[in-house]
């Protein structure tokens, strides 16, 4: 089966809409499109949640354009524009809304709480009168959460709506100063963070099964909801059951997901890291049965913000994730036209080739291999602060150890794996009995895990304790960490200098003397502060490597790091080792897949420089066929060699082409 096209186009309601959509359709046939997903009323065009002759006009449009482009046998969606609200820029409420109102007492201007039962109203209304109107689905927006509507900071769900829900649950009064206090204060996670979640998630909740509720009857079933979302480690903050959300959006029927994954604009090639996690992490989160259709994002414009090729190696990503559809979103906002963007067509039709390549040999939901990323939605409720104030400090997710991983090389898995990572304070976030059954397989750790891991009293399982997590600022006897000397006897690389010098923070380790240091930190003068890395194997059969550093996406990317890295990764697979890692050229970014009959590794060149990979994979390679899949290209085979465990590339793989190896 074709990869799918899902193109957002917003129409101007007005005398042309008729021939707007007329020309929308013949670009959608030009370029390969399978669905037109109308945007009505956005940004620019945007005065205010519509009501009156506004939504009139809205409507009418939506049913013009609908007609014309479903008569043009395309599939059509709609995606009003707001929910709750962006975000104010000088709009004002119209309707008698509550306001959303920020930790901080900011009273939002034109955007609404989840708690306002007008509002509800609203949306529920504003949503049923589309339905019948034969769309596939109804998008909600990403405003559909608590977080990021400015000019608040951080964003709402402070109200007095809210804080008299609260109030119920917790059997007492509370002020908005008191509960920020509470939610956000250093240590042990006060029992009103949960609970305030609890009263967040509640009423998201409420208002899903309103809208869906409204748009089954009016739909008689035809039209299903789909939802965009954010970054999971904020929805996990607003505490986000992502299950929960997509059953009470879905009543038993089809929904669908439009995950975020891609930056808005031009971005170095190493954050294909960033997609890659991204898609794979929210995978894991959602029901099985929930569609996939990432959107490609372009903000405001389509050339000038992001390149060609930067879009279609998102693309790839996209498809490699499994996705049911690509949802882009690749003209100006604010155009209009379609017609007037024929580059956007021919990037589209150029596109086409590896993607169709990509989905007729992986029909079905990928399953993932590598090391297995810490996935837990609700991890911000046992967050420690170490501020208090700043709800933005709840905020975590494996993204720091997944981009640490694939920039070096080494692939990552949503799924349960033998050798996982744990880094920061998700550490927090399991409880005793998978902790244990982490160590009793490969666990790599860095400063922040392990200092967590060894007060909640397993030093003896990690091979060390952790004195202290020494501050960047904080004065020490010992003087100021500095560099990593590799004093590892059995690495090439024994001798070598890495920097720690912008860390935030170290873990002062002291491992056990059986563990076994592979690096040591030293002050400016080079005199040993304390480890730096080490390995452990415990008593449950378990191997641990444990980094100082505590914040790893400050760490410099270098030769040394990497081979520390796979060393790492080898001694935590054991005896048995099986995951191929890269190397070859900075930023080649993995995606480990098994398939029906074998296995499929795809590796992207995040670097702006052409690359030869070379994968190690520790069995030897069996019947393997390899593809490039250049920029906006043809498939082509690649002239790859084998050499016992070592397959190399001996073409250039170009800036964010992708290298594709399936063996038996």
């Amino acid at each position: 089966m074709p990869a799918r096209y899902h193109l957002r186009f917003q129409l101007h309601p007005g005398p042309d809409t008729a021939e707007h959509a007329a020309e929308l359709a013949a670009f959608c046939r030009e370029a390969g499109i399978d669905e037109a997903v109308l945007l009505l009323g956005a940004e620019e065009l945007y005065a205010g949640h519509p009501f009156g002759t506004a939504e009139d006009r809205l409507y009418d449009t939506a049913a013009t354009a609908a007609k014309i482009l479903g008569d043009a046998g395309l599939g059509i969606s709609l995606n009003p524009w707001v929910t709750a609200g962006h975000a104010d820029r000088g709009r004002t409420d119209r309707l008698g809304f509550a306001p959303v109102v920020g930790p901080d007492g900011t009273v939002a201007a034109s955007q609404a709480s989840f708690a306002c039962p007008r509002w509800r109203a609203w949306i529920a209304a504003h949503y049923a009168r589309y339905a019948d109107l034969g769309f596939r689905v109804l998008w909600l927006e990403d405003d559909f959460r608590y977080h990021n509507h400015a000019p608040l900071p951080w964003g709402g769900g402070f109200e007095p709506l809210m804080l008299e829900r609260f109030a119920r649950l917790a059997g007492e009064e509370v002020t908005r100063e008191q509960l920020v206090a509470a939610i956000t204060a250093p240590g042990e996670p006060h029992p009103w963070r949960a609970l305030l979640q609890r009263v967040w998630r509640t009423a998201q909740l409420e208002a899903a099964a309103e809208v869906a509720a409204a748009v089954a009857e009016r739909s008689g079933g035809r039209t299903q909801l789909g939802l965009m979302s954010s970054e999971p480690g904020v929805h996990s903050v607003e505490g986000r059951d992502w299950r929960a959300l997509f059953e009470a959006l879905g009543i038993d029927r089809q929904v669908s997901h439009r995950p975020h994954f891609a930056r808005y604009g031009d971005a170095p090639g190493r954050e294909l890291s960033f997609s890659v996690w991204m898609l794979e992490l929210q995978r894991a989160l959602r029901p099985r049965h929930v569609r996939s259709e990432p959107e490609i994002e372009n903000w405001p414009h389509t050339a000038w913000s992001k390149s060609d090729t930067q879009t279609w190696s998102e693309l790839v990503a996209a498809q490699l994730a499994g996705s049911h559809a690509m949802f882009l979103n690749v003209h100006p906002m604010q155009s209009g036209r379609a017609q007037r963007f024929p580059r956007v067509a021919d990037m589209l039709r150029r596109s086409r080739p590896a993607l169709d390549w990509l989905a007729e040999r992986q029909p079905g939901e990928p399953h993932t291999h590598g090391v297995g990323l810490a996935v837990r939605q609700g991890a911000a409720a046992q967050v420690r602060t170490t501020r208090g104030g700043d709800l933005a400090e709840l905020a975590v997710d494996p993204g720091p150890a997944a981009d640490f991983l694939l920039r070096y090389g080494v692939p990552v898995t949503a799924e349960d794996a033998p050798v996982r990572v744990l880094f920061g304070q998700l550490a927090w976030a399991f409880d005793d009995d998978e902790l244990r059954r982490m160590l009793a397989g490969g666990l790599l750790l860095d400063g922040t895990a392990a200092h967590i891991l060894t007060q909640r009293g397993f030093a003896e399982l990690i091979g060390a304790t952790v004195a202290e997590l020494a501050g960047r600022e904080e004065p020490s006897a010992s003087g100021p960490y500095a560099l990593e000397q590799v004093v590892r006897p059995s690495d090439e690389g024994r001798g070598a200098f890495l920097s720690v010098n912008v860390q935030p923070a170290l873990a002062r380790l002291l491992p056990a003397t059986d563990a076994e240091v592979w690096t040591e930190i030293l002050t400016p003068d080079r005199q040993t502060w304390g480890a730096g890395r080490y390995v452990f194997t415990n008593e449950l059969g378990g191997r641990v490597g444990v980094l100082a550093a505590t914040a790893v996406e400050l760490l410099p990317f270098d030769d040394d790091g990497q081979r520390l890295v796979h060393a790492m990764v080898r001694y935590l697979e054991g005896e048995t080792p099986t995951l191929p890692l890269v190397t070859g050229g900075p930023h080649l970014i993995p995606h480990l897949t098994r398939t029906d009959d074998g296995w499929s590794l795809a590796v992207a060149n995040g670097s702006a420089d052409p690359a030869r990979p070379r994968v190690v994979l520790p069995g030897g390679w069996d019947s393997t066929v390899s593809t490039l899949l250049a920029p906006l290209a043809e498939p082509v085979a690649a002239l790859a060699t084998v050499d016992g465990p070592t397959l190399e590339l001996g073409q250039d793989l170009p800036h964010r082409g992708w290298l594709v190896v399936d063996w038996h």
